[in-house]
């Protein structure tokens, strides 16, 4: 069977809460999702994961960190809206945005419908910084709720690609559908 969604663990391992979605792609090994579900740690590989977003897929979930501004381990679910003229594409790095610009660059087909489950990071450091391996308390707390968000999250996409991504429940959040903007990024 050919994969119609994919689930991407985006992060560095050594930036403390930046391994998020790292962290969450080793917890579904324990509890597995459905075999048209491709399930990928990309790390930093920016280049491997838009690539594989122009495989054809209906719907992408990003696994990330993205500072929203509330409590540290809030998970969210964020609708990344296309990339516009203004991204600029970049081969190097894992920024979302700049991957979708890569991959829209790249290719001649449309994207697939791209969302992000994001955890609300409490400590990242900056570039320039020591590494600093291993999550923090509350975001190493949220990876389990982030595992049952995909399981709740998952089949509602694989039955209806385009329908309104369900709400991730209390003491999660959800926000309403685009326009959302992807991390890093100013909301609309």
């Amino acid at each position: 069977m050919t994969p119609r969604l994919l689930v991407a663990g985006v992060g560095n391992i050594f930036l403390a809460d930046d391994a998020f979605g790292p962290e969450v792609i080793r917890a579904l090994a324990h509890r597995p999702l459905p075999p048209e579900v491709r399930v990928h740690d990309y790390g930093i590989r920016g280049m491997d994961l838009a690539y594989d977003l122009l495989d054809g897929y209906d719907t992408a979930v990003l696994v990330d960190t993205a500072r929203r501004g509330h409590a540290p381990g809030t998970l969210s679910l964020i609708e990344a809206e296309p990339p516009g003229d203004t991204v600029v594409p970049e081969a190097h790095g894992m920024d979302p945005a700049k991957v979708l610009a890569l991959a829209a660059h790249l290719g001649d087909e449309p994207l697939p419908r791209v969302l992000v489950l994001a955890c609300e990071p409490e400590l990242l450091p900056a570039g320039d910084e020591d590494l600093v391996p291993g999550l923090t308390g509350p975001v190493r707390e949220a990876v389990a709720p982030a595992v049952d968000a995909l399981h709740t999250l998952i089949p509602a996409l694989l039955a209806d690609p385009t329908a309104p991504a369900p709400p991730l429940g209390r003491p999660m959040e959800s926000g309403p559908p685009p326009p959302a903007a992807l991390p890093g990024t100013a909301a609309g």
